[in-house]
């Protein structure tokens, strides 16, 4: 993680409190969550790649990322994160089902209904 913190302030980036980055252009952070990485409960098997150079980024799949931001919102009230999984649902194809499967697993199915009646309202504006 050294390299990593030493490239970033290189970049303009400073190490905020834990494992976040900041950069003064932006008010977005850059996370490096502890592994093995999973969402909620479950551990993620598998993530897109995409190689720029000799590097490779593991990413998470829009289905994943929708489960991520759903997860913030089962287990912390975060309402953001809810309109964002919204947002992420709404822009690219996601398996409905592998996230209902996995919110009956976290034990948040009242709250994976909510999140399909609150998608139904906003993609009904759009049509």
């Amino acid at each position: 993680m050294e390299r990593v913190e030493i490239a970033l302030e290189e970049l303009g980036f400073n190490k905020g409190m834990g494992r976040y980055f900041s950069h003064p252009d932006t008010e977005l952070l850059i996370e490096f969550p502890p592994g093995p990485l999973s969402i909620g409960y479950s551990p993620v098997s598998s993530t897109n790649k995409i190689t720029i150079g000799n590097s490779t980024l593991n990413l998470l799949t829009p289905t994943q990322c929708v489960m991520d931001r759903l997860s913030a919102f089962y287990h912390w009230s975060d309402t953001q994160s809810l309109a964002q999984a919204i947002l992420v649902t709404a822009l690219h194809d996601v398996d409905m089902k592998c996230i209902s499967d996995w919110s009956t697993i976290e034990g948040k199915i009242e709250l994976f209904n909510r999140f399909r009646e609150e998608l139904d309202k906003s993609t009904k504006g759009r049509q």
